[in-house]
């Protein structure tokens, strides 16, 4: 019979860190800075849409604030929980909402680590430890603290080895996802913002508007649907009551989110719907989970015609990040209605659909294969570092 040890985070880490305290100086290139935005739900750092800091700045930062392989990621405040493994040396940037972890190489396998961390149980006492109500943080010092049950290292990499099996699936899967929309954005440029669509050199344009397309406005072509205003201390993430999608759930397209209020159906989002986020960073995404409710500050977007979703997914990104960039608020932007009103999109004929829908279909149908890899795993994580499966 294997023993499991207790021990310290402290005691199995050579250090444990978290990002600068001070906000890092801009700039147009140079080294990316990420936020937990940028955690996806496959426990990734997505670098596809960050802002940038000067080499000089990275250069001067302690080195156990620098990312390198094995080191775990994890986030701190507000949405925190959320491990992320370094599978390779990566230089980029963070503050300190998220930590991060150096294991002992000698005392633990730093990938067993990063599984610990995923696991419920670990969630369970990050949130017993968090402080504060509006942005709950959980202190580098109760992290360190914290407790957790080792096997020996030949059973550690046992069961690294079985859960790794679902997350290398999971991550040729993100990447499939990741080359499908590289090609509909360069698609949608050479079509619809360059006008080099096939059959363009017998087309006639006027006013830069091909014979035969449209300017035509967002809320002319598509529904938007806007969430409800819930009552907030209904939430709860026991899976009671329905599922609902925050702005928080909007990059993953899944969610642990659940409210015991109900809402008229028109507010119920289905699996391949596509989502905004309207505040602070506009996210967009189709939904991959299961049946849900939409929650104030978000909103679906139905085009009329199914056959241009895939289109529609594409075409509407660069305005809405355009917003995202010029509309300030007090404290973080907000995207309104009177400016998803102003969405001017330029819409073709129909053949040109064909391929963006193809595309959307594949990645949709990658989103919930991935869907389902990390049920699975998170089905027998547990049991594997309870010990209730013998290897």
């Amino acid at each position: 019979m294997n023993e499991w040890i207790r021990m310290k985070l402290s005691e199995c880490c050579s250090s444990i860190a978290d990002g600068d305290h001070q906000p890092p100086p801009k700039a147009e290139t140079g080294i990316p800075f990420v936020t937990i935005s940028n955690m996806t739900s496959t426990n990734q750092f997505d670098f596809s849409d960050t802002l940038f800091v000067p080499q000089e700045y990275y250069d001067k930062l302690d080195e156990k604030r620098k990312a390198r392989k094995d080191d775990i990621l994890y986030s701190v405040v507000g949405s925190f929980g959320i491990p992320v493994f370094m599978k390779e040396d990566k230089a980029f940037v963070f503050q300190r909402h998220i930590a991060i972890l150096r294991p002992d190489n000698e005392k633990i396998v730093p990938r067993f680590l990063f599984y610990t961390m995923l696991t419920k149980d670990f969630y369970a006492k990050a949130d017993a430890a968090a402080i504060g109500a509006a942005q709950r943080t959980v202190s580098l010092t109760a992290l360190r603290n914290m407790e957790i049950c080792i096997p020996d290292k030949i059973w550690q990499s046992k069961i690294v080895d079985t859960l790794a099996a679902y997350d290398d699936l999971i991550e040729n899967n993100q990447k499939q996802i990741k080359l499908l929309e590289e090609t509909a954005q360069r698609l949608y440029k050479e079509w619809f913002v360059d006008l080099r669509f096939p059959g363009h050199e017998k087309t006639e344009i006027i006013d830069g508007v091909p014979v035969g397309w449209k300017k035509e406005k967002l809320i002319d072509i598509a529904d938007v649907q806007y969430g409800y205003a819930f009552d907030g201390s209904l939430f709860n993430t026991q899976k009671e009551g329905m599922p609902i999608i925050r702005i928080r759930n909007i990059p993953s397209g899944i969610t642990d989110d659940y409210t015991t209020e109900e809402a008229d159906a028109q507010y119920i989002i289905h699996n391949g719907d596509i989502v905004v986020g309207m505040d602070g960073e506009f996210h967009i995404n189709s939904w991959c989970g299961d049946d849900s409710y939409l929650v104030q500050r978000t909103c679906c977007m139905k085009p009329r015609n199914n056959e241009m979703k895939g289109w529609f997914l594409t075409a509407i990104y660069e305005p809405i990040k355009y917003f995202e960039k010029t509309v300030v608020g007090a404290t973080v932007a907000h995207l309104g209605k009177k400016h998803i009103d102003t969405i001017m999109l330029l819409t073709g004929t129909s053949e040109l659909y064909v391929p963006f829908q193809r595309m959307f279909e594949k990645r949709q149908l990658l989103l919930n294969q991935n869907r389902l890899l990390c049920e699975a795993r998170d089905r027998i994580l547990p049991k594997l570092m309870s010990g209730e499966i013998k290897l």
